[in-house]
């Protein structure tokens, strides 16, 4: 009976101790499996594209939904690449055992835009959101895919955003790695990453009326400075006039067309377009002086038949030029 009743004990401590050992398995296990957090958004407009100040403004809802209430995602939710981030409404519902947080939010972003191929550009939006207070070991953003992420049908009308189209919009999780340990002593590596949510959206606009009025000045210059290889020789002063003055006419087309794009180091379709209509025009000022010889030679009808080959010859190469500079910059665009 003694024996009976040692045994018994024996094999309840060591059931306890077995289960005692389990749960701290379960709670070691827990602990280091990150908390998941649904996280949701709804673009509702986005204005004020400003290039030369490479931002734009959008509002939207964003939600989230997790189980850890020491999230505290109203204090430490970020954005990183905003200039500037306003809440308009914050609201919190508990339900059960999850917290349901939702927020209207207003910012300004500061973006790069891609003008090699202006006006055929196309741009990509980019928001990305952290939370400061835990890093990927704690926490992890799970996208919320069900239903759309804006009004396509007030879009198409211009509603979500005048003046452009919206191609796509993707929202995508993923990791941000940052290459230091911001001071915490605990970490060993200068590493640490957190857990990011982005969003992503293409844009495009109708092209053909924005090149007409950022090109219509220079083309208009072009044909002034050609229609001089039709002036009767006796005009020859108002041949060298109107040409200069074309020459004067595009160089400040060029200036007004970037004072509303950001500065680039790149050779733009806007660079080429202007110097290749400049230097024709360079070109019609040299014909003009090589008419100018003909005539104070007495060889009018030379002058005359010289103007008439050059005049040709000139626009065909001008015209030819523009369109592969334009169909190389479309083609560009579609490829990326």
């Amino acid at each position: 009976m003694k024996k009976a009743f040692s045994l018994f004990v024996f094999l309840l401590f060591f059931i306890s101790g077995h289960a005692q050992e389990l749960k701290a398995d379960t709670n070691r296990l827990a602990k280091s499996k990150p908390e998941k957090v649904l996280v949701g958004i709804y673009v509702t407009s986005i204005h004020d594209i400003d290039f030369k100040a490479k931002e734009y403004e959008i509002h939207f809802w964003i939600w989230l939904r997790y189980k850890n209430r020491n999230f505290d995602f109203g204090r430490f939710l970020e954005i990183p690449n905003a200039k500037t981030f306003t809440k308009l409404l914050d609201s919190t519902y508990i339900a059960h055992d999850s917290v349901f947080l939702q927020m209207k939010v207003q910012c300004t972003m500061k973006d790069s835009w891609k003008v090699s191929n202006y006006p055929f550009d196309r741009q990509t939006l980019r928001i990305s959101f952290e939370n400061s207070q835990f890093n990927s070991d704690s926490l992890l953003f799970v996208e919320d895919t069900v239903g759309e992420h804006y009004d396509s049908i007030a879009a198409s009308k211009g509603r979500v955003l005048n003046g452009w189209n919206i191609d796509s919009l993707t929202i995508r999780t993923g990791k941000k790695e940052y290459q230091t340990n911001f001071g915490n002593a605990a970490i060993s590596q200068a590493k640490e990453s957190y857990s990011t949510f982005r969003l992503r959206i293409n844009i495009s606009r109708p092209v053909w009326g924005l090149f007409l009025k950022t090109f219509l000045g220079m083309y208009i210059a072009f044909l002034i400075a050609f229609v001089c290889f039709f002036i009767h020789a006796d005009g020859i002063d108002s041949r060298f006039g109107l040409s200069v003055g074309s020459l004067f006419a595009v160089v400040g087309n060029k200036y007004i067309i970037d004072s509303a794009l950001p500065e680039t180091t790149s050779f733009t379709l806007v660079d080429t377009l202007h110097g290749l209509t400049l230097f024709v025009i360079f070109i019609v000022i040299s014909a003009t002086a090589v008419s100018l010889r003909l005539i104070k030679q007495d060889k009018i009808k030379q002058a005359r038949r010289f103007d008439n080959v050059v005049a040709a010859i000139i626009f065909l190469l001008y015209f030819l030029a523009n369109i592969w500079f334009i169909y190389a910059a479309i083609k560009t665009v579609d490829g990326n």
